[in-house]
């Protein structure tokens, strides 16, 4: 197991009010898989993304990163964790305006003390692997919404990590280039053997993952298991 969720809760403190947005979750996250992480405006998966990509921590229970509890993790390890092991890719695509895509992609690579021209090369490579080679020296507002996209991919692969989180991937993108968005990650977790955890509201987004887990009111409501062969419907 990559991560490992033990009756974790979260509850935010609103005044005098307690509202839990999570409520004793337990999961299991294999090393390979692609698991989506469905539910309606509301039902946490935000939050539960949040606690996944070491972003937050929960009030109670455990999350088990590796084997470690990041519950006891301060703010450096925290970051470093997100820095080496989790790759994200966000509906608002997050890239740096006054950056090219090279350097975007790049930036990860810096932070992790990688010297110029491997991060360079590194980044490169990872450009013309979702056929950007061409517009590696264009700025974000150079780009289409799709390209943008496969940008901020890029940048989530660069230091290699072992999972990838996908936040709303094709939220801001036409059902043709979400699609492509789509295929491509799918095509990542197949050919790289990536754990990718997408969360989405988009019912159909969801047939392309191998597990569904739906969340309802911050509970998981059920888990869906499908064959491995279906699971990717892989372009």
């Amino acid at each position: 197991m990559v991560i490992q969720l033990e009756n974790v809760w979260k509850i935010y403190q609103m005044g005098d009010v307690q509202v839990p947005a999570l409520k004793g979750i337990d999961l299991e996250v294999k090393k390979g898989e692609f698991l989506a992480i469905a539910g309606a405006s509301g039902s946490g998966k935000s939050t539960m993304m949040n606690l996944i990509g070491c972003l937050d921590l929960p009030s109670k229970g455990k999350i088990l990163l590796g084997g470690d509890d990041i519950a006891g993790f301060g703010e450096s390890q925290l970051a470093q964790i997100r820095g080496q092991k989790i790759g994200f890719v966000f509906q608002q695509f997050n890239l740096i305006p006054t950056l090219t895509a090279l350097e975007n992609v790049m930036l990860p690579l810096e932070f992790q003390d990688v010297d110029t021209p491997a991060a360079r090369e590194k980044a490169l490579e990872i450009l013309n692997l979702v056929g950007l080679g061409d517009r590696v020296h264009h700025l974000p507002s150079q780009l289409s919404g799709g390209q943008q996209q496969r940008v901020a991919i890029s940048r989530a692969l660069a230091v290699d990590p072992e999972i990838i989180l996908a936040d709303e991937p094709t939220g801001n993108l036409d059902s043709k280039t979400g699609a492509f968005v789509i295929d491509l990650l799918s095509n990542i977790h197949k050919k790289d053997s990536k754990s990718v955890i997408m969360v989405t509201h988009d019912f159909q987004l969801v047939k392309r993952a191998e597990r569904i887990v739906y969340l309802k009111d911050g509970e998981i409501e059920r888990i869906e298991h499908k064959p491995k062969e279906q699971g990717g419907e892989f372009a």
